[in-house]
């Protein structure tokens, strides 16, 4: 390993977690809010947030390094983004939420070994090139989408509804923390799982708070809820901002 690379994604610590759960519960209200509160459709809300996710991406290559702020308004981009074409493969496309999991199931398989392939490596805390970059947003965008179809699935095709279905996966992420800290269960294994099981988390969370209280909701709607998480995710930058600086001055004392 070069020690004079530069690491261009944060470590993965509970600060993580918290701001991705946020960023993709946002993902889910304003994917909402654009593509039906706007009345914009699915396709035009995937078109506008693709190429703003593009945009953002090049901005974040181009700084070859990791700037939180940066990193993570890419994240939030291909949470829209993922939202959007869970929804057009179900609703646009008639497919189902099952077929569509199925395919972006393998999907991701084929990126991640087209990714292990190219960089012998698919390890998701110390990235120092573009191309690997670049496969890890690409996976990344992915497994977004994978955990809307995966949540919507369990919320409205099985039919638990929000409530029951963020409780069934907030079981099934104990469990990957439990096997995390107990087994020898595969590190990277088990941060895909639980990375896919926190977007459901956070759309089912997320159509909680939007969905009128008849379709099991609670009726916030889709403005004041991503209000709430943009101001929420804003806090965890400016902590994750903070501890960026901390750990760069520690670096600077050797």
């Amino acid at each position: 390993m070069n020690s004079a690379a530069v690491n261009r994604v944060p470590h993965i610590i509970l600060l993580y977690w918290i701001i991705k759960i946020a960023a993709t519960t946002l993902g889910e209200t304003g994917a909402d809010l654009f593509s039906m509160t706007m009345n914009l459709g699915y396709g035009e809300t995937i078109f506008i947030f693709l190429i703003i996710f593009l945009i953002l991406l090049w901005i974040k290559l181009i700084l070859k390094k990791y700037n939180p702020v940066s990193y993570w308004l890419v994240f939030t981009a291909t949470a829209i983004v993922g939202t959007g074409i869970s929804d057009f493969i179900d609703r646009t496309l008639g497919l189902g939420y099952a077929t569509g999991s199925i395919v972006l199931i393998i999907l991701l398989v084929v990126i991640l070994l087209l990714w292990y392939k190219k960089e012998k490596s698919i390890a998701v805390e110390y990235i120092t090139t573009a191309s690997a970059e670049i496969y890890y947003w690409i996976a990344f965008l992915i497994a977004n989408t994978l955990g809307t179809a995966a949540g919507d699935f369990v919320a409205d095709t099985l039919g638990l509804g929000f409530l029951l279905s963020a409780l069934l996966i907030t079981g099934l992420l104990i469990i990957t923390v439990i096997l995390h800290h107990f087994t020898n269960t595969s590190k990277i294994l088990l941060f895909w799982i639980a990375f896919v099981l926190t977007r459901p988390f956070g759309a089912t969370f997320g159509d909680l708070l939007t969905k009128p209280i008849e379709k099991g909701g609670i009726n916030l709607g889709t403005i004041g809820a991503s209000i709430f998480f943009i101001v929420l995710l804003t806090i965890g930058l400016i902590k994750e901002t903070k501890l960026e600086k901390v750990r760069a001055g520690n670096k600077n004392c050797f």
